[in-house]
């Protein structure tokens, strides 16, 4: 499977940044979300940000899609709320 490439602002406000997935990847990837943690469902994903690859998943939220960025991610790929970034995904194995 091709991976997806779009850019994205950087957003705060939750635990951990995220970019807005301009995409819903049940109807982009046939896949249905899984059991990410207690509480939470989502895709695990591959994704690469500004040549930085990580391991993370992308969760709903008001109708919207997301992709988390820990904060290790955000370190190394030299992230800052506001940034707009190059991003690659594909559905983890």
């Amino acid at each position: 499977m091709r991976p997806k490439k779009f850019q994205a602002e950087v957003l705060t406000g939750h635990k951990e940044n995220a970019v807005e997935v301009p995409f819903d990847p049940v109807r982009e990837w046939k896949i249905e979300p899984q059991p990410l943690w207690r509480g939470r469902r989502g895709h695990p994903v591959m994704a690469k940000i500004n040549g930085v690859s990580f391991e993370s998943a992308i969760v709903p939220r008001q109708k919207r899609f997301y992709l988390l960025i820990d904060a290790d991610t955000g370190r190394a790929a030299k992230l800052a709320a506001g940034d707009v970034v190059r991003v690659e995904l594909k559905p983890s194995a």
